[in-house]
């Protein structure tokens, strides 16, 4: 299957232009106030085409351009010298002229897919899945085997130690089949195994066979063995969050370096907004990475998604960056290359409406896992307190920020109810208060929209002190400082 791929790399200026040039009848300007307004195409006289200068006056003036090999090399320097003498214009800067004259395209952001590529990989994921067939009328079996899925991921976090880790992030669902057989896949229906591929040194595992029969190899259990090849990274997994759609792997950083000595981790952006690049790099339908892009359409919308046999709702970024099959797990970026999201979702029929998991959950849910495991916890999970408030939301409205340069919606998130003997109890919160902000160990944020609770509850950490400012009686009021102990927080699903 051929498939489509958009690049869009954008090309630079020239340093010289390809033609041959002569000025003509480019009198000096009486006025030294008039300036040149236009340069555009007027016509042709066989050999050279005709340029006509438009000056705020008024007046016009013309130049000739040779094209092809009978014309000379001219280089923009030279053009900026000629303008500067033909309308008496010296004040004018190179950078002036070049700005005001010709259309540079800016190449910033293909640079920064460029970098992007040393963060990404394409992964493959080993299941046992179990299928029943009739082998007569009225007997059934079953036969099980290793079946390979593939997704993509990004390079989370790398620690460049002798010893040290590198975190790699990707979907949950990438590496979480709800069809395996648990019995025959290591006891849970997380991929028994999984490999990752580097941006360049790509390669797709193999059924492994004995190099004398040709047969297919199998493992201790019967089941296909798979051959990865040199480029194959072995990758473990940390923990993950199915309700998040976030997963963390990890393998050794001189593994990964040993195969790209420039592989890096992804810059993380604080934040992104409508309008705004999103490139999707990704392993579309098992073909290699490749690079798509489009925009960001709705900053938080909300899919239903079944994981694992329970259908939940998502918070994602729609973006109408096309997405296929394989590109789950991949990093979604802006212009400036900041990773802003993981992609996960998308509708088969509509390639302009496609989903990916807000950085803000994926940083809170990574780091949270990270730091989890870390500290000794296995059991591969994200923990978050549970402030006991029940809110909903109010005078919610776009507000646009022209010092910023973008926009968003805010609204007023206010307290329905307080549990009893909850931790926003004992800080003294009380129902009809409206959050403005909660305060983390000092560092205030803002609280705009009723998910920024949540997706500050995942930062939380053991030994934390948390406070509120909320508006209560149309004044703002501080809460009771209230420090957390390891009693409050719980895995999330």
């Amino acid at each position: 299957m051929k498939i489509r791929v958009k690049l869009f790399l954008a090309a630079c200026l020239a340093a010289t232009v390809s033609c041959g040039i002569c000025l003509s009848g480019c009198g000096e300007a009486a006025d030294s106030n008039v300036y040149m307004v236009s340069m555009e195409y007027t016509g042709s006289d066989g050999l050279q085409d005709i340029y006509t200068i438009t000056y705020s006056d008024g007046t016009t003036s013309s130049f000739k351009v040779t094209n092809g090999e009978d014309g000379k090399d001219l280089t923009v320097t030279e053009i900026y010298e000629e303008y500067k003498q033909a309308v008496g214009d010296e004040d004018i800067t190179f950078e002036e002229f070049l700005s005001e004259y010709f259309t540079v395209s800016d190449n910033s952001q293909a640079q920064a897919i460029y970098r992007n590529l040393y963060s990404v990989m394409k992964i493959y994921t080993e299941f046992v899945v179990s299928e029943n067939y009739s082998m007569r009328p009225g007997m059934m079996g079953t036969v099980s085997d290793t079946t390979v899925y593939t997704g993509s991921a990004v390079i989370y976090d790398m620690d460049s130690s002798a010893d040290g880790y590198t975190y790699i992030v990707t979907n949950y669902h990438v590496v979480y089949l709800d069809e395996a057989n648990a019995t025959y896949n290591g006891g849970s229906k997380i991929a028994k195994k999984i490999y990752g591929y580097l941006y360049g040194s790509e390669g797709a595992p193999v059924a492994a066979t004995d190099e004398n029969t040709n047969t297919v190899l199998k493992d201790e259990d019967g089941y296909t063995l798979y051959d990865y090849g040199e480029y194959g990274i072995a990758l473990e997994y940390v923990g993950g969050s199915v309700s998040s759609d976030i997963a963390v792997l990890r393998v050794k950083t001189q593994d990964i370096l040993a195969i790209n000595p420039e592989a890096q981790a992804v810059t993380l952006a604080d934040d992104y907004h409508v309008g705004e690049s999103a490139v999707a790099i990704g392993n579309p339908e098992s073909q290699g990475i490749s690079v798509t892009q489009g925009i960001v359409s709705v900053e938080s919308d909300y899919i239903s998604l079944d994981i694992d046999g329970t259908t939940r709702s998502y918070r994602s970024i729609r973006i109408d960056t096309p997405l296929y099959s394989g590109n789950s797990g991949g990093g979604l970026f802006n212009a400036e290359g900041e990773l802003i999201g993981i992609t996960n979702a998308g509708y088969t029929e509509n390639e302009n409406m496609n989903y990916a998991v807000p950085i803000q959950i994926v940083r809170g849910v990574a780091d949270n896992i990270i730091h989890y495991y870390e500290s000794g916890d296995n059991g591969g999970c994200a923990y978050q307190i549970t402030l006991g408030i029940t809110v909903s939301t109010q005078n919610s409205k776009y507000v646009y920020d022209a010092e910023k340069g973008y926009g968003e919606v805010c609204e007023g998130v206010v307290v329905n109810s307080v549990e009893e003997g909850s931790v926003s109890e004992a800080m003294g919160v009380q129902s009809g208060d409206i959050i403005k902000k909660i305060v983390i160990s000092g560092t205030e944020y803002e609280i705009n929209r009723s998910f920024d609770i949540s997706d500050l509850k995942l930062t939380m950490r053991e030994g934390d002190t948390i406070e509120f400012v909320v508006e209560r009686g149309g004044q703002l009021v501080n809460s009771q400082t209230y420090t957390l102990t390891a009693a409050q927080f719980a895995a999330i699903d």
